[in-house]
Formats: C-alpha cells, structure tokens, sequence
C-alpha cells in the first residue's frame, strides 16, 4: 500500500472511531421536565379566583388530590447528567400546589426540594410488598414447580 492510501485509510478509521461521538457535542447534560411555572401567569392567580380561571391561567395540573380536599398540582423537575450515557439525579423539584375550597381558591403553595423528598411520578411503577424477584428466577422457580 502507498503512503497516501495508508494516510486515507487512517484518516476513515479515525472518522469512523469519532462518529458515535457526535451525538456528545453540545450535550449540557440539562434536561426540565413537567410543568414550567410562568411567573407572569402565576401572578393572575389569587385566593378567591375560580377553579375556570385557575384552568385557563395555569392551564391542566400534572395532578389533584384524591384524598383530604381539592387541590391541583403542577410538578416539574430538573434532573443532570454529566454524560449522556450516566444515569441522572434530580437537582431541583418544583410542585406548585393549588389548593380549593367550594371551587375557589383558598391557599398556593410552592413546595421545593428541601421541602420533601424526591419522587418518581413518571416511571408509573407502584412498590409492592415483599421481595422484588427478577425474570429469571420466577423462570427458575416456576420451573422448578413442574419437575
């Protein structure tokens, strides 16, 4: 091979070793995910306003209370990264509660990270009691059942 092939064949071996880096350019490692507070919005929001305006100002809450009154939430979290591939923490959590009396509104809260603990609400997973077994063991164990 001549010395120009062998500089061409480097050249597409280095080319081809860089390219799934791409994809790692200008990665900030920030992603916001949820409701995004306007503040200009949240202004318009008073105690005494409707449930209608509430809707119309704030817009639909990520969630509402099931249990011990009428309240809506509006969640948002900021999670990290420091590569792309790494797993991510939450560094800010945001819940801007709303909370209702008679379909007007009584009392907002806006609850941060230290005022709680950090939740999952996107994963859709419910804990269950007892063990956490994988899917090769209940192979193992339901295996083990017919023999």
């Amino acid at each position: 091979m001549s010395g120009r092939a062998t500089a061409i064949a480097r050249v597409m071996i280095l080319c081809a070793l860089a390219a799934p880096l791409a994809g790692c350019i200008n990665y900030d490692g920030v992603v916001q995910r949820g409701y995004q507070v306007d503040p200009q919005a949240l202004a318009q929001v008073h105690n005494g306003e409707s449930k209608e305006k509430v809707l119309s100002v704030l817009g639909t809450p990520s969630t509402t209370s099931t249990i011990g009154g009428d309240a809506w939430y509006y969640i948002s979290q900021k999670v990290e990264r420091k590569v792309a591939f790494m797993n991510a923490s939450v560094t800010e959590q945001r819940v801007l509660a709303v909370y209702f009396a008679g379909n007007k509104v009584t009392r907002i809260a806006n609850y941060g990270l230290q005022d709680g603990r950090v939740f999952d609400y996107v994963s859709r997973t419910t804990p269950v009691a007892g063990g956490d077994t994988g899917f090769i063991q209940n192979m193992l164990t339901n295996l083990l059942k017919f023999g």
